[in-house]
């Protein structure tokens, strides 16, 4: 198949582009000035395509300014609403369109699968909210949409992981408050592996919950961090500190949802690491 992905350059969008190319498909990207042009550069962009994965967004841990945060959004609404118009308005558009949104849309106080419609009144979930409501706009009488709602991606070529795992390395690691917050994860090969398992089966459309199937909290992320390192994790991060370098940005560090997956085990699914120190040791001693 022939597939475009937006954000290829980012962490997720190499690591699925490799996978992809790996089982034989071809793979182009979508570049920031792609969505600086007409629509009609667009759609000359997806002729022949048949599956659209988009992942653009500008990054959310970075301290929000005014500016910032309707970077954030613009970047993530705009470039679905482009590319839901350029599909829409094609004779022959791709047949599938996968388009990412985060787990930060529900509330933090109830569990919630695929189906819950329990969300947070916060930044990021009205974010997600009208990035998902733009990508709702294809026509999916011709074009399967999948809406992947993605928890944190761990892999040990850069992201959270990287930076977390960074002062336990200096004997200097510990828990980020009461460490109660929950912190749904999920390995980016189980993820890159759920969105080609999306891809391939003409089943699959609607909304998936992106993470593992363990739901587990910071302290229990920390305690298994700190085993797989094999370095000491006596230190508490206060909420405080955090806010003050990250500003409103750190409730994606301090708060946190209970997200499982329903969707993608129940179609046939398999995780490779469903379990945190199996992610957490796969990673952290390649």
């Amino acid at each position: 198949m022939n597939i475009a992905i937006s954000g290829i350059t980012g962490l997720i969008g190499q690591a699925l582009a490799e996978r992809l190319l790996n089982a034989g498909h071809c793979v182009a990207g979508i570049g920031r000035a792609d969505f600086g042009r007409d629509i009609a550069h667009l759609q000359n962009k997806l002729k022949g395509v048949d599956v659209v994965v988009h992942l653009a967004g500008a990054p959310i841990l970075k301290r929000w300014t005014k500016k910032w945060k309707e970077t954030i959004l613009s970047s993530r609404t705009e470039t679905t609403a482009q590319l839901v118009e350029a599909m829409n308005g094609m004779m022959i558009p791709p047949s599938v369109f996968v388009s990412a949104s985060a787990v930060g849309i529900y509330d933090t106080f109830e569990v919630h699968d695929e189906y819950s419609t329990e969300y947070a009144d916060d930044f990021l979930s009205i974010v997600c909210q009208r990035w998902e409501t733009e990508a709702m706009q294809v026509d999916t009488a011709k074009i399967r949409l999948a809406v992947v709602r993605l928890g944190m991606v761990l892999s040990s070529e850069g992201g959270a992981l990287k930076q977390m795992a960074l002062p336990f390395k200096m004997g200097v690691g510990g828990r980020i408050g009461d460490g109660m917050q929950p912190m749904p994860y999920i390995h980016i090969d189980d993820l890159t592996a759920g969105v080609e398992w999306i891809i391939n089966h003409d089943d699959q459309k609607g909304v998936f919950n992106m993470v593992a199937p363990q739901m587990v909290s910071n302290t229990e992320f920390t305690d298994a961090l700190s085993a797989v390192l094999n370095r000491p994790a006596f230190f508490v991060i206060p909420e405080f500190a955090l806010r003050i370098l990250y500003g409103g940005a750190a409730t994606v560090i301090t708060e946190g949802q209970k997200v499982i997956p329903h969707r993608l085990p129940d179609s046939g699914f398999q995780y490779r690491f469903p379990d945190i120190r199996l992610a957490l040791g796969d990673l952290l001693k390649k």
